[in-house]
C-alpha cells in the first residue's frame, strides 16, 4: 500500500529530519524507518537516513531521490556515542539546523521468557533499544534547544502495555516510555515536543522474515496468525501507518501535543483490562 499523497500540501517544508533506523531488513514489505523516510521527504523535509548498514540507507536515498526528494545516506551506530554527536554535526554542517529527530531503531533477537532469558541476550536488547534513543537524544538537544524548537519522535512498541512473553523487549519499550516522557517533561520550555510511538503487530520485514526464520513457520501462515489477532478489520498495520503517525507528530498539526505514547495497533492495546 503506497502512502497516500497530497498534492500541494508539504507538511514538512523547511524541515531537517534525521531518520535513525532508515534503512531495513530485506523482505516482501517496507519497514517503519524506510517508509517514514520516504514520507517525511515526499512531504518536504531534507532527510539525513541513518543506519548501521550502509547500503541500505543508501537504497532508502535513492528511492527518495527517485522521487524528486533530498536526503543524504549516513552510516552510524546510534549505540555509540560518538557517532552520534557526529552525525548530528554531519546533518548541522549540510543543512544549517535540525528540526526532527526519529529514532527507529530496536531488536528483539534472543528474547525469551523471565526464567529462559540469557542474560548477554537482556543486555543486548536493553542497550540497543535505549541508547540507540538516548544517544541521538543527548546529541540533538543542545542543537534544538538553542534554536528553542525541535520535535523528538521515538518509536516504542505495544508490547510495553501488554502482555508479552518475551521480557527484555517488553521491558526495554516501557524503559523507552518512560525515557521520553522524562525528555518531554524537562525539554518543554525550550519548545521541544517528544513522543513515542507504539506500533503494534506490523507486516514488515523485521517482524515477519524474522520470526518466520526464528520459529520455522512460514511466512503466511505467520501473517495469517497475526492478522487474526489484530481487532480492527483482522488484519495487522503497514510501514505506513508508523510513518502516517509520525509525520502527523512531527508536523505543526501536532504542535501542542509532547509526552505521548501514541498506540498504533488497530486496537490491540485496547484489550489491557
Amino acid at each position: 500500500m503506497a502512502a497516500t499523497q497530497h498534492p500541494g500540501r508539504k507538511r514538512l517544508a523547511g524541515k531537517v529530519a534525521v531518520v535513525v533506523g532508515a534503512g531495513q531488513t530485506p523482505g516482501d514489505t517496507i519497514g517503519n524507518g524506510r517508509a517514514t523516510a520516504l514520507l517525511f521527504a515526499r512531504e518536504g523535509a531534507r532527510v539525513l537516513a541513518v543506519d548501521r548498514d550502509a547500503d541500505s540507507a543508501a537504497a532508502t536515498v535513492e528511492q527518495i531521490a527517485e522521487e524528486g526528494g533530498e536526503a543524504l545516506a549516513y552510516a552510524a551506530d546510534a549505540t555509540d556515542e560518538a557517532a552520534c554527536r557526529d552525525l548530528v554535526a554531519a546533518v548541522v554542517e549540510r543543512w544549517g539546523r535540525l528540526d526532527v529527530l526519529h529514532n527507529n531503531v530496536g531488536i528483539g533477537n534472543g528474547d525469551s521468557s523471565a526464567t529462559r532469558i540469557e542474560e548477554a541476550a537482556w543486555d543486548r536488547i536493553l542497550a540497543v533499544n535505549l541508547k540507540s534513543a538516548l544517544l541521538p537524544c543527548k546529541a540533538a538537544l543542545p542543537v534544538m534547544r538553542e534554536q528553542q524548537a525541535g520535535v523528538i519522535t521515538n518509536v516504542s512498541s505495544v508490547a510495553a502495555v501488554c502482555s508479552t512473553p518475551t521480557v527484555a523487549y517488553k521491558t526495554s519499550k516501557a524503559g523507552l516510555n518512560a525515557y521520553t516522557q522524562a525528555l518531554a517533561v524537562a525539554n518543554a520550555r525550550f519548545g521541544i515536543r517528544v513522543n513515542a510511538i507504539m506500533p503494534g503487530l506490523m507486516n514488515t520485514p523485521m517482524a515477519i522474515e524474522n520470526i518466520s526464520r526464528a520459529l520455522g513457520i512460514p511466512k503466511p501462515d505467520l501473517v495469517a496468525r497475526r492478522d487474526a489477532q489484530v481487532p480492527l478489520r483482522g488484519r495487522m498495520g503497514s510501514a505506513w501507518d508508523v510513518a502516517h503517525a509520525a509525520l502527523f507528530l512531527a508536523s505543526d498539526e501536532a504542535g501542542f501535543i509532547t509526552g505521548i505514547a501514541l498506540a498504533v495497533d488497530g486496537g490491540q492495546s485496547a484489550r489491557v483490562g
